[in-house]
């Protein structure tokens, strides 16, 4: 009887996520009303990670306005953007406020953001106030997990989650809301799932006029892959790999699935995830194209994952990002080819 009682829980919990996810139809009527385009995880370059970003002490509007100025200059339109649960449980009203300040400099910009909950990689612990300075030649030193190891009250980050969803749930400068960058990275492995599963359940409880989506990044963690593509309103994904293997994989795996599909990390040069080979094929597939990175700063991600600089010098090639902090662009030949594709004069 016991076991009886168990599955039909798990079959009750199952309609419930199907009643809540969007239907193909919706999802696919919904991205026939968005425009293509190209955009960028976004970090301002005084920030080194989330808590930088958004607590009130260095929140940067200024070189926010800066950096968004030159994505709108070679016409990018989209911009991915980390959001952490401790800047808003140490001033919630203020978070919020500062997220919409956020998306009013991004709204003169002409550009919509995806905003992120959750994330798995990097530094699995952290602190509110004065953040790390840089490592030199490191690549995301500084970046923070969130919740990481750090011990959180589920109800906490539920509140968190909802609240903000609540705010913005009809904000149509925002584009989508990934709620979880990564499960599994950092040795996590399926100890994510639980959270995975609660957020797409706040998700679904607020029900925002936008999408709710996972990007599937690593397909060996079979569970939490299946589990992202079954719950996800509309596909997004990341891939650093050459031109080949990144639409062998899209076409093998995502493209059946008959839903919208937008590339929420790619591009690094060392990889041979470039501009040139990747970005126009995504524009004739219509794939909304977010490169990591935008302008090289603090978060030192010019440098590879695992192949530091000691020293700090700049990389003989850059692994992420496009304009220098004064707007000059790393390889004038990339920012041409984003302007040709997004139809900048």
């Amino acid at each position: 009887m016991k076991k009886m009682l168990l599955v039909l829980a798990v079959l009750l919990v199952g309609l419930q996520a199907s009643a809540q996810k969007w239907t193909k139809e919706k999802a696919n009527a919904w991205y026939s009303k968005v425009a293509w385009g190209a955009g960028a995880d976004f970090l301002p370059a005084t920030a080194i990670n989330q808590l930088e970003m958004w607590q009130k002490e260095t929140f940067d509007p200024a070189t926010i306005n800066r950096d968004l100025g030159y994505a709108a200059g070679i016409g990018m339109t989209y911009m991915r953007v980390y959001l952490h649960h401790l800047a808003w449980e140490i001033d919630k009203e203020g978070f919020k406020d500062r997220m919409k300040q956020y998306l009013a400099i991004a709204d003169k910009h002409k550009i919509k953001t995806i905003f992120v909950f959750f994330d798995d990689c990097w530094n699995d612990t952290y602190k509110a106030g004065t953040q790390p300075a840089p490592k030199p030649g490191i690549h995301n030193s500084g970046w923070v997990q969130d919740p990481g190891v750090v011990t959180v009250d589920h109800a906490l980050l539920e509140a968190y989650v909802k609240d903000v969803l609540t705010t913005f749930k009809s904000d149509k400068r925002i584009l989508l809301w990934d709620l979880y960058n990564e499960p599994g990275n950092s040795k996590h492995g399926n100890n994510s799932m639980p959270l995975l599963q609660k957020v797409f359940s706040w998700g679904w409880a607020v029900r925002p006029d936008q999408p709710l989506s996972v990007g599937v990044w690593k397909l060996s963690l079979k569970e939490l892959s299946q589990y992202q593509l079954d719950n996800s309103d509309v596909i997004t994904y990341h891939d650093y790999q050459n031109d080949k293997k990144h639409f062998a994989f899209i076409d093998s795996v995502l493209v059946p699935r008959g839903l919208p599909m937008i590339c929420t990390e790619y591009m690094a040069r060392t990889n041979d995830s470039r501009f040139e080979t990747i970005l126009p094929e995504l524009k004739k597939r219509k794939i909304i194209a977010v490169n990591w990175g935008l302008v090289a700063g603090k978060s030192n991600t010019i440098y590879a994952w695992n192949t530091p600089i000691k020293d700090g010098s700049e990389p003989p090639v850059w692994f992420h990002d496009i304009f220098r902090q004064d707007g000059t662009p790393y390889k004038p030949a990339e920012t041409a080819l984003i302007k040709s594709l997004t139809a900048v004069k």
